[in-house]
């Protein structure tokens, strides 16, 4: 007797979702479902509404018409399961705080108005600390941190939250290699525990590779489905227009490059 998977429940659900900034069309009519368990990359040209749909399925953003439901539930119903890193030029790096207290702002969603933090809170500051591999700069002011360490203290600060989906917009823009693969490595971790993870990604070298699910978005949506089955060259002819033609170039150099490389 053949048994039948069981489908995946959704992650996220957009419906009909639409968002004007000055009058200006930023996102247009968005709808799609994204099951769990999915390390998920969100592509497009700049100024496509790529971080404008983060920020309004988190709430940041208002939509004029449209809603986001998380596991079949409401934003305010559903906020202890969601994690978020923001890009790192949104960030004051200046605000003296040390990397242990940045993380430990993860608990605060648990812990509540006007409690302290507890054993349990500061092991788990520790272990997502040590997982991004920090620990050396636990006590370490974070502008005084390189921007790869930055943006690994952020990611355990999200970490901690324990969270069922995380969004992080531009987790790999302006980092070095390690750091890269330090992430990269986590997301598979979160997504073997079930995770489901939404990525704001620019190199189309790497989407093959680092991603089970694509959202590619050019003020519309372009395509939504597994990398396998939505990534090709007519869905970026669509969502990258006439510059596609140019990427397709650097795309080819570039894997004739990394090819010559393994050669050696």
């Amino acid at each position: 007797m053949t048994h039948l998977k069981e489908p995946r429940e959704n992650a996220l659900h957009i419906h009909h979702l639409t968002v004007n900034y000055d009058q200006t069309p930023v996102l247009w009519d968005i709808d799609c479902s994204i099951p769990s368990g999915n390390i998920v990359g969100i592509i497009g040209p700049n100024g496509a509404g790529k971080s404008t749909l983060i920020k309004t399925a988190l709430g940041l953003v208002q939509p004029i018409s449209g809603k986001t439901t998380f596991f079949g539930k409401s934003l305010e119903e559903s906020r202890r399961r969601i994690a978020y890193v923001p890009q790192r030029e949104s960030v004051d790096w200046d605000f003296p705080i040390t990397v242990k207290n940045l993380v430990m702002m993860g608990r605060y969603g648990t812990l509540g108005l006007f409690r302290w933090p507890k054993q349990a809170d500061h092991a788990a500051v520790n272990h997502y600390i040590e997982a991004m591999g920090l620990t050396p700069y636990a006590d370490r002011q974070i502008n005084q941190l390189s921007g790869g360490q930055q943006q690994r203290a952020f990611i355990a600060r999200a970490l901690v939250q324990e969270a069922d989906i995380y969004f992080m917009d531009e987790p790999f823009a302006g980092v070095d290699m390690g750091t890269e693969k330090a992430i990269m490595d986590m997301l598979h971790h979160l997504k073997s525990h079930g995770k489901t993870v939404f990525v704001v990604h620019h190199d189309l070298n790497t989407v093959e590779t680092s991603f089970d699910w694509i959202l590619m978005l050019n003020l519309r949506l372009i395509a939504c489905g597994p990398v396998v089955e939505v990534f090709n060259t007519d869905t970026l002819m669509m969502t990258y227009g006439k510059t596609y033609a140019l990427l397709d170039d650097v795309l080819k150099i570039s894997q004739a490059r990394s090819q010559g490389i393994k050669n050696r």
